[in-house]
């Protein structure tokens, strides 16, 4: 998952959505010991998110499409792609507005706690929620845009535009893994949440 489903795994707490929406910003134990304890557990679960998303069966099956051009990186594709997906739920999201709703309450509790974002986090967060990334990924663009997005941010990876091509061609199939998946995943995440309390 990408950054509307580590916020949407945060469930609500405001705390635990700092470290688990800012996860790829803070590498190692050791730099986590200047966050609060519970922003601490957020890093941590996304650390167990990505890496419980890395080992799911339909994952592995949705990466195969994008492993033979972009090899490693097939798995960061499939974050953001997967993004699209949990945007179209219509199970978690029912409508835009409930989308819409709940990423504006994503961006104040992450205002409330902006003095903890990791400082390239903190860079762009302003524009993330000026432009309101997390609602975007609904549309069909704002995947594009999210993926390339991604390729910027990943300076080795292949051009990204076959990715986006793949993603079109597969679309009901790369749906279907989504679905496969996210019922495992919200039930891993609770359990997770559950331990750390």
């Amino acid at each position: 998952m990408n950054y509307l489903g580590h916020a949407y795994l945060s469930f609500n707490d405001p705390e635990l959505l700092v470290g688990n929406m800012a996860g790829d910003y803070v590498k190692g134990l050791v730099a986590l010991e200047k966050f609060p304890a519970r922003v601490k557990d957020g890093y941590l679960l996304h650390r167990k998110i990505d890496h419980y998303a890395d080992m799911h069966p339909a994952n592995q099956r949705a990466k195969l499409i994008f492993r033979g051009d972009f090899g490693l990186y097939s798995g960061a594709i499939i974050d953001t792609i997967y993004d699209h997906f949990l945007a179209n739920d219509a199970k978690i999201f029912p409508t835009e507005t409930a989308l819409h709703q709940f990423t504006q309450e994503v961006y104040i509790m992450l205002d409330s706690k902006v003095y903890l974002l990791p400082e390239k986090f903190a860079q762009y967060y302003p524009k993330m929620k000026e432009q309101n990334w997390l609602f975007h990924y609904r549309s069909v663009k704002g995947a594009e845009r999210s993926l390339q997005g991604l390729a910027r941010r990943a300076i080795h990876m292949p051009p990204i535009e076959p990715a986006y091509m793949a993603f079109i061609t597969n679309y009901y199939y790369l749906n279907q893994c989504y679905f496969d998946f996210i019922d495992d995943l919200v039930k891993y995440v609770r359990t997770e949440i559950s331990a750390l309390k």
